[in-house]
């Protein structure tokens, strides 16, 4: 047809009628909309570049953005910019419109705010910078209202601040900001973080993706005035409960040599890693300080468990390279304890982490949490266990003479015992995500699932010919007596499978959490249902 052929009028109808095939779908932004009405009521304006006086929303999310150069000053009427998941890692603030009111950055590899800083949009009311690697104490003195007048919406989530009060200080300028988002950084991970930001920026509505609400006002009032409370340090309590689904050792121990064999003792523990940089300082109870005094249970270093468990040697290389801090963790155990059914850790140890910066790497990437089985072989301090054995038949049957005078002397006194160095040895490993510390979440409580455990049976002793010839001769009776048991060896079968049915992975009970200052009873019913912040995009 040609042009004049239809009035406006009847375009737009054709738009915005649902039954018409012209319809745009409902999940169209408003940027899409608009330009389909411009298209029907001034057409010449989408000719060459006039089309960039109409545009007032532009989104390039995932296209590989590396540079935002001086042609998006095109964009004269440009009103909202969001440039999320690229590799953008400078912002030059003369190459972005002056008209801007939304700017979004999140999810990119942004560490210096100066450039963006220089010549700022002036009207700018949201700045997203969320997911990037900024990084103290040089970037606060950007975020002022020198720079941002007019800063309504501010999202700093999951970068690298540390300093709190020296970020505190400079966006208390900032007075017309309603809308804070700090998660993810490790000044997030001081126990003061919320309270002190609530009582010192009187006039935010939203921290974290949550209201604030009066009464939490008045559960922080007056913590503004107290700094010394804000100290660069994180407190995390690790609790390790109920630990089920061990095989019994003792159903598959067997003496080589009778009872004059070594005696064996088992024992368990739960290992797991915790972030370097932690206070020396032992806070725990009396009977944590009992644990690290017990060598087979005390405190493991990374080098000491390397040697144990190939997962734990993999988590030292790091330091052996000398990796910066942050990926690097020392590895802690529970009491060593004996097998039962169901052993109760109760285990429970407060870490103080100075390094807030390896402790974010360290949630980041999750703990490692490994059962740990020990083994140890004491020996009679009159019998050498080289002498036990020696294949010498000779040397056996002096013994055997040994072991029957050593049961009467066992009667009359007890024997001493000389015990080798403990066998340990790792059952099962698995990771545990603490990513979720780092938002608005102050617990993780897992159950590890190591899976079924089937232990492998010794081997069976070798058999003599004496025997063999006793077997020969009894061969008639052993098959007149199976036959006698015939109906007791099938229910002896059914019960060995009914045993196979009841066997039970091995699990732990963990527990991990961040210690904060307690919210007020209507924050955290809220913490549910309240929206995102405004233009914030991951």
């Amino acid at each position: 047809m040609p042009p004049g052929e239809e009035t406006p009028e009847t375009l737009l109808e054709l738009l915005r009628d649902q039954h018409s095939p012209w319809a745009l779908p409902p999940e169209c932004s408003p940027q899409d909309r608009l330009l389909r009405e411009v298209a029907a009521l001034a057409p010449e304006l989408l000719h060459g570049s006039r089309v960039f006086q109409v545009l007032k929303s532009l989104r390039l999310l995932d296209k590989g953005v590396e540079e935002v150069d001086e042609g998006l000053l095109q964009f004269q009427q440009l009103e909202e910019l969001v440039l999320s998941a690229n590799n953008i890692s400078r912002v030059t603030s003369a190459h972005l419109p002056r008209t801007l009111k939304v700017l979004e950055l999140c999810c990119n590899a942004v560490d210096d705010l100066q450039d963006l800083c220089a010549q700022p949009p002036p009207e700018l009311q949201h700045l997203g910078l969320g997911y990037n690697r900024l990084c103290g104490p040089s970037q606060e003195k950007h975020l002022t209202v020198d720079f941002w007048p007019n800063l309504v919406s501010l999202d700093l989530s999951f970068n690298s601040l540390t300093d709190l009060l020296e970020l505190v200080s400079q966006l208390s300028t900032l007075q017309n900001l309603r809308i804070l988002v700090f998660q993810g950084n490790p000044l997030a991970l001081i126990p003061t973080y919320r309270g002190f930001l609530v009582d010192s920026l009187p006039k935010l509505s939203i921290l974290d993706d949550i209201y604030i609400w009066p009464e939490e006002r008045e559960q922080f009032h007056g913590l503004a005035r107290q700094p010394e409370l804000i100290r660069s340090e994180a407190r995390v309590v690790v609790s390790i409960g109920e630990m089920k689904g061990l095989p019994n050792p003792g159903a598959f121990q067997q003496l080589e040599v009778g009872s004059e064999g070594p005696v064996i003792t088992y024992s368990y523990c739960v290992t797991y890693e915790f972030a370097e940089g932690e206070e020396l300082e032992d806070r725990g109870s009396p009977e944590e300080t009992k644990i690290q005094q017990n060598p087979t249970v005390a405190e493991l270093d990374v080098d000491s468990s390397a040697q144990d468990t190939g997962e734990t040697k993999s988590h030292q290389e790091p330091a052996a390279t000398e990796e910066p801090k942050a990926h690097s963790a020392k590895v802690f155990a529970t009491p060593g304890q004996p097998w039962a059914d169901t052993i109760d850790c109760s285990y429970r140890k407060e870490h103080i982490a100075k390094d807030l910066l390896g402790l974010k790497s360290y949630l980041e990437a999750g703990t490692i949490v490994s059962v740990v089985e020990e083994k140890v072989l004491s020996w009679p301090l009159d019998d050498d266990p080289e002498e036990n054995t020696a294949p010498n038949k000779k040397e056996g049957q002096e013994l055997k003479k040994n072991g029957a005078k050593n049961k009467q002397k066992n009667k009359q006194q007890q024997r001493e015992f000389r015990s080798d160095p403990p066998i340990r040895s790792t059952l099962g490993t698995t990771r545990v995500t603490l990513e979720t510390l780092l938002a608005t979440k102050d617990l993780v409580a897992t159950v590890c699932d190591f899976g079924i455990l089937i232990p492998e049976k010794p081997p069976q002793p070798p058999v003599v010919e004496e025997k063999e010839v006793k077997k020969g001769k009894d061969k008639n009776k052993n098959a007149k007596a199976k036959k006698g048991k015939k109906g007791k060896n099938k229910d002896t079968a059914e019960v060995e499978e009914g045993q196979e049915l009841q066997l039970v992975p091995l699990t732990v009970r963990f527990q991990m959490q961040l210690l904060r200052w307690p919210l007020a009873p209507s924050t955290q019913s809220s913490q549910e249902n309240v929206p995102m912040a405004v233009g914030k995009t991951q």
